[in-house]
């Protein structure tokens, strides 16, 4: 199987690189063709050939030359803005394609996203690596068991460090589409679009730049109040609050509270943690299961034993769906119906 990763421009682009470079049967090749001109507006970031090289995979200098190379599957790491067009191009070669989240910027650019793919017959994925933990599996197993009765409401936390400091295109609106609640909301409600036969209907957030003020002028941090139509109210911590000192780059922990029982999960626990002495600081040492390992086999070979599959398209504009009332709501300073809820 071949696939090629298109741009290097998101920070997961090393570790699909790594993980597809070592996965039996397939061959991976790379482009990224803005690298050169974003690294010489971010110094310091590596893109381009050089990554590649890094990273020990091969490398074309455009998307028409990997496309030409003639690709089963792609994988679209670019900036969010530039999403549409390369998942466009790849329906047009009738190449599967796995978007990074969000799928894009605006739902008119998303739904354009569903058409071209849905029209060309290839599939769409969308990067939601949370779905494959053992903790989210066994809280989806305990909500369709009934073992919690109705889920009454949902607190969620996806938290992290400013991914400024990897990438700082990640706090640009204008390639972005937002800040911390664009980066982050999403995890937490695609969870909940997977977990729920429901749909969010409305939609309450607020939002602040006293986290990094000085460093970027998007929102570093956001609360998000999203009520579902079987009533459901979930509540989503999208901040990026992690000090420098933190020992992980970022987490994810959400308590269901239902009728019969309360459920609590956090995603990237499975770590044993401890102090450095050498380096003065926190140590965590992780023997979790590699999410992105499970999410890259399921896109390529179909779901595991435990039956999980990617988020598709529509599941990806429904939770780009919330994000845009998020923003409407922070703007307006009152709760906010979402489009198709």
């Amino acid at each position: 199987m071949k696939v090629a990763v298109l741009s290097f421009a998101h920070v997961h682009a090393a570790a699909y690189l790594g993980l597809l470079r070592d996965m039996p049967g397939v061959e991976v090749v790379g482009t990224d063709p803005d690298g050169v001109a974003a690294a010489l507006a971010a110094p310091g970031e590596i893109r381009g050939r050089a990554f590649a090289d890094r990273h020990g995979v091969g490398y074309v200098d455009t998307y028409e030359e990997a496309f030409a190379w003639g690709p089963d599957a792609v994988v679209v790491c670019s900036e969010n803005a530039r999403h549409r067009p390369l998942v466009e191009r790849a329906a047009a070669h009738r190449v599967d394609v796995l978007c990074e989240k969000p799928l894009a910027t605006t739902a008119a650019d998303g739904e354009a996203m569903v058409a071209a793919c849905r029209a060309a017959g290839v599939r769409l994925a969308v990067a939601f690596p949370v779905r494959f933990s053992p903790a989210y599996a066994a809280v989806k197993r305990a909500v369709a068991a009934g073992a919690t009765g109705c889920v009454l409401t949902v607190s969620g936390a996806n938290n992290g460090h400013m991914p400024t400091r990897a990438r700082r295109w990640f706090a640009d609106p204008a390639l972005a589409g937002g800040g911390a609640l664009m980066d982050h909301t999403v995890h937490i409600a695609d969870l909940l679009d997977d977990l729920f036969a429901a749909r969010a209907v409305r939609v309450y957030a607020q939002t602040n730049n006293l986290l990094y003020a000085d460093e970027v002028a998007a929102e570093t941090a956001g609360l998000v109040t999203v009520e579902y139509d079987n009533g459901t109210v979930a509540t989503i911590d999208c901040s990026w609050s992690h000090p420098r000192s933190h020992p992980a780059w970022g987490g994810l922990e959400m308590t269901l509270v239902g009728e019969h029982a309360t459920l609590e999960m956090d995603a990237f626990d499975q770590k044993v943690h401890g102090h450095s002495e050498r380096h003065g600081r926190p140590l965590e040492l992780s023997f979790g299961v590699d999410l992105d390992s499970r999410m890259l086999r399921a896109f390529l070979f179909g779901p595991g034993p435990d039956g999980m599959d990617l988020a598709d398209g529509e599941g990806g504009l429904r939770t780009l769906r919330i994000v845009e009332a998020g923003y409407e709501s922070a703007r307006r300073g009152t709760a906010v119906a979402v489009a198709g809820g």
